[in-house]
């Protein structure tokens, strides 16, 4: 977990932890530089519970650095991710790791998301597939906060790429570079995870995050050799920042309904 300033959410993300069917894991948390009680927070959570690794930025250093420095800590066969304001369901490791044992084919499995705010659940994600290279270029294959990975595929492939262009597509990048080198994932049917909206996502919708979304999919298309056509997909994040406000948000909301 990369946490930064989530210091009002922390505390009910790690109970979700706590509150897992399946018990056999650590807990790294890196805070990346928070300027609230995110750290304190996390100090008092691994000071009462054993199984918590706790580290620290020195500066706000971005998550694909946050990332990669808790992947240097982690021992464990399987690498689960979760954001410090969102909420694990009760059954979603032991799901995630019953999964990957019975599915050795698969080094990613992830599962839809319920996308709640302060009034409760708004929209309900979908899923049940295995996504194909083909689908890689119309948007991320995979719910990143939700995720779960064997470990051997992150080091394969040098865990997450840490330069400026690959910043808030840092997930996306990553499954493109676990495909490239053979590994498969699956998405299951059943949500699992719930991923708190601020309704600030309008905010975060800058051009330079959709640039670098526009250039990975380039990228995409030229590395996966695909047919002239899948190269449209690669304007839609420039369309999508040309979007008004309330188109934009209408559209985040009802996409997958």
């Amino acid at each position: 977990m990369g946490i930064y300033n989530c210091a009002s959410y922390l505390q009910e993300a790690l109970d979700s932890l706590y509150n897992q069917t399946f018990q056999d894991f650590e807990i790294i948390l890196c805070d990346d530089g928070s300027s609230d009680d995110t750290y304190e927070i996390a100090k008092a959570n691994a000071f009462s519970h054993s199984n918590i690794v706790l580290l620290r930025n020195n500066k706000n250093k971005g998550l694909n650095y946050t990332l990669n420095k808790c992947l240097k800590e982690a021992k464990g066969e399987y690498i689960a991710r979760m954001d410090g304001d969102d909420i694990s369901l009760p059954n979603r490791f032991e799901i995630e790791v019953n999964f990957l044992e019975k599915n050795r084919q698969y080094a990613i499995v992830s599962t839809p998301m319920y996308y709640f705010d302060d009034q409760g659940i708004f929209m309900t994600g979908k899923g049940g597939k295995e996504p194909e290279r083909n689908d890689f270029v119309k948007e991320s294959p995979f719910c990143h906060a939700p995720c779960m990975v064997r470990k051997e595929a992150y080091d394969r492939v040098g865990g997450y790429t840490d330069e400026d262009r690959y910043l808030r597509v840092e997930d996306y990048h990553l499954w493109f570079k676990m495909y490239k080198e053979g590994y498969k994932g699956y998405v299951l049917s059943i949500p699992l995870y719930k991923m708190r909206d601020d309704r600030n996502a309008y905010k975060r919708r800058n051009f330079s995050t959709r640039r670098n979304e526009l250039l990975l999919k380039l990228e995409i298309c030229r590395e996966f050799k695909l047919s002239l056509f899948n190269y449209l997909y690669c304007v839609k994040p420039l369309i999508a920042f040309l979007l008004p406000r309330n188109v934009y948000d209408l559209w985040h909301r009802q996409k997958n309904k």
